[in-house]
């Protein structure tokens, strides 16, 4: 597996991995986290994407020719209790659902990691729906993140809940 900085030409995969997730969430009774509609169905999710690939923000993991993971890093949302020093975000990391369990999430976080020492930053963070089991909070916390904030954001279908988590670097 390689990573590589992705492209404009890279986001419909990009897409495509988000709308395998919410099938498997949809799948496994989780659709409170993303819903159940496509990803790429909504404009807004392929422009923030298209901005990410502009920018230089947007990572791909690729097995071969294939795409298996994508990362994103850059500043916070909005919505996202600031941080008290300098820092790295990560606004999405997904995996491809046919590639899940292969350590493609932990390699991709170790990119994130490496690109936040590179920048002289010790501090990364990320955020996670905090619903259902926790499950993904706690998989971010066996990648060596803290929980730290809480916070809720409107959506369409009600109040979301989502996690912060944090991590130090060394």
């Amino acid at each position: 597996m390689v990573i590589k900085t992705g492209t404009v030409d890279d986001v419909p995969a990009v897409l495509a991995m988000l709308d395998g997730a919410v099938r498997w969430l949809v799948d496994n009774g989780r659709e409170d986290q993303w819903g159940t509609a496509p990803m790429s169905a909504e404009q807004r999710n392929l422009d923030r994407t298209t901005t990410w690939a502009r920018a230089g923000e947007l990572y791909l993991a690729w097995n071969d020719a294939d795409p298996v993971g994508a990362l994103a890093v850059g500043d916070a949302p909005a919505h996202i209790p600031p941080a008290a020093e300098p820092e790295l975000y990560i606004n999405l990391l997904i995996t491809d659902r046919a590639h899940a369990g292969l350590g493609i999430g932990a390699r991709m976080l170790r990119h994130a990691r490496e690109i936040a020492t590179e920048r002289g930053l010790g501090l990364l963070r990320v955020d996670c729906y905090a619903g259902n089991d926790g499950a993904l909070v706690r998989y971010y916390e066996q990648q060596g993140f803290t929980a730290t904030a809480t916070f809720t954001v409107e959506v369409p279908k009600g109040p979301w809940t989502g996690q912060v988590l944090e991590q130090r670097l060394g």
